[in-house]
């Protein structure tokens, strides 16, 4: 490859913008296979998973199963994509969530590609800026995974004054099951003996021609 095309050559004259996903991905592979470029391998991966939201959503050691990465390279792109993350959580860290619209844009890139049901609670302040997230269940959404007590803990831990519960559905359709519904309502009752806001709970899905890209339990009126 011409010394100006590679990719840490050409991000070193003309900025990380330059490069493409395939190349920004090289840089963490670093090394390639037999007839592979690490470019190549970017490209594969890429192409195969069909976004790089997916891609970033796969666990390290499926990704560490990949052709040519294993788990020091697979480690790499995580700790990446989880960077990207947390610059994103940065920059909306002085924008109020007080819309389910603002809730999906924060939370659903890093979460309507995952493979297993995810729940997480995020905190807000006084001016509903978000302060901190904490994971308390991945699996199904029931009694038993995401019980009040497991939601509240980080709220009551942080001395927030809100928070809002969210989490994806795998299928990438946000439809409430009874069981979503069920745990909003216990939650409701929680927050309100607790004196602690419930803000929202927001099921995650993904967007497609008829269907929503989230749901939200505010906008249907399960949560005052």
């Amino acid at each position: 490859m011409p010394y100006d095309q590679r990719p840490r050559e050409k991000l070193a004259q003309l900025g990380p913008a330059a490069l493409d996903n395939a190349e920004l991905m090289a840089l963490f592979i670093s090394t390639g296979t037999k007839g592979l470029s690490a470019i190549d391998i970017g490209r594969s991966l890429i192409h195969k998973y069909g976004s790089m939201g997916a891609l970033g959503g796969m666990p390290v050691s499926e990704l560490a199963k990949e052709h040519g990465l294993g788990l020091a390279k697979a480690s790499k792109l995580a700790a990446a994509f989880e960077l990207g993350t947390r610059v994103a959580r940065e920059q909306l860290r002085c924008t109020p969530l007080d819309s389910p619209e603002l809730i999906h844009e924060f939370f659903g890139p890093q979460l309507r590609h995952l493979t297993q049901e995810q729940v997480v609670v995020a905190v807000v302040d006084t001016r509903l800026r978000h302060v901190g997230t904490t994971v308390v269940s991945i699996g199904s959404v029931s009694e038993s995974t995401a019980h009040p007590r497991e939601i509240l803990r980080p709220v009551i831990t942080r001395g927030a004054h809100g928070f809002i519960l969210i989490h994806n559905h795998p299928s990438g359709d946000p439809s409430p099951s009874r069981a979503d519904e069920m745990v909003t309502r216990r939650l409701v009752e929680a927050a309100t003996l607790m004196q602690v806001h419930f803000l929202d709970h927001v099921i995650i899905g993904k967007p497609s021609p008829g269907r929503a890209a989230y749901y939200s339990f505010r906008e249907a009126g399960l949560v005052p």
